[in-house]
């Protein structure tokens, strides 16, 4: 008798655990935003821009599949920090209907901009169903530039000496690196953006020098303590999230994103980076 209640016991309290670790994966971790803070030292950084401050936002997902007003009071505290530079990279919306670039509109009224500068890029999601519209695409660039925010699509903007760099879509419809490489002055500070990093083992950089903005990944969304995330969307699993050293120069980003595609999100908080610039 004692044995069968010890395993009965055991059992709801297995049970209890399993329902408490699924009400904190579904309601909680998906909206707990975690800003975190990072040097960035930039080779030939202007002397004006050392201790300037540059927020990485990605992957919003504005959609159907969780509440968006937590972006909305996301972007708001990230516009307190008062930065000097924003960039998104990439994944505005989770595009189901054309709904979606009117909740995107609702979220852009908020949008945090950089006092200096702010540009974006394009994710895969940017382009629609299975990533195959232009139209879809067309639409959220419409969008982002009416809020004030230039997207880079295969092209270089300077900003008080510093250069950005920005790909389309690694699976989208306008990928096009030798057009996004093709101004890259190794002399001047540059930082690309790019947002699938596995473009980072591509053929493309020409030498390039510095880092390299990234998002996609979400981190995994779900990761178990010691292991790996099971599931990414990357040829390289190396690329999760986080700082990674590519030992050639570059440093890759990886943004575990502000929104999700799914609202679960277990070891693998939402995050909005704040780098501060130095002089490498």
């Amino acid at each position: 008798m004692e044995r069968r209640k010890f395993i009965k016991n055991s059992a709801l309290a297995l049970m209890g655990m399993s329902l408490a670790t699924g009400l904190y994966a579904w309601q909680v971790e998906p909206f707990w935003l975690e800003f975190v803070r990072k040097q960035m030292p930039i080779p030939h950084l202007p002397e004006k821009l050392v201790g300037k401050t540059l927020l990485q936002i990605s992957d919003l997902h504005v959609g159907n599949r969780f509440d968006y007003q937590y972006l909305i009071d996301a972007l708001q505290k990230a516009q307190k920090l008062q930065p000097d530079f924003v960039v998104y990279t990439g994944d505005f919306v989770t595009y189901e209907t054309a709904t979606q670039l009117e909740q995107l509109e609702a979220v852009l009224v908020h949008a945090a901009k950089g006092k200096l500068g702010t540009l974006a890029i394009l994710g895969n999601h940017d382009y629609g169903e299975h990533w195959k519209s232009h139209e879809v695409a067309t639409e959220v660039v419409h969008r982002l530039s009416s809020a004030g925010i230039q997207v880079l699509r295969n092209g270089k903007k300077t900003i008080e000496d510093l250069a950005f760099i920005g790909f389309d879509d690694y699976w989208g419809l306008n990928f096009n690196p030798e057009k996004a490489m093709a101004s890259y002055n190794s002399k001047q500070a540059t930082i690309a953006l790019c947002h699938n990093p596995d473009v980072c083992d591509l053929d493309i950089w020409k030498g390039y020098q510095g880092w390299i903005l990234s998002g996609h990944t979400h981190g995994g969304q779900v990761k178990p303590p010691f292991l790996k995330p099971p599931q990414l969307p990357v040829v390289n699993k190396r690329y999760v999230a986080g700082e990674i050293d590519l030992h050639d120069g570059r440093t890759l980003y990886i943004n575990r994103a502000l929104g999700h595609l799914i609202q679960v999100r277990f070891n693998v908080r939402p995050e909005i980076t704040i780098f501060e610039l130095q002089r490498k």
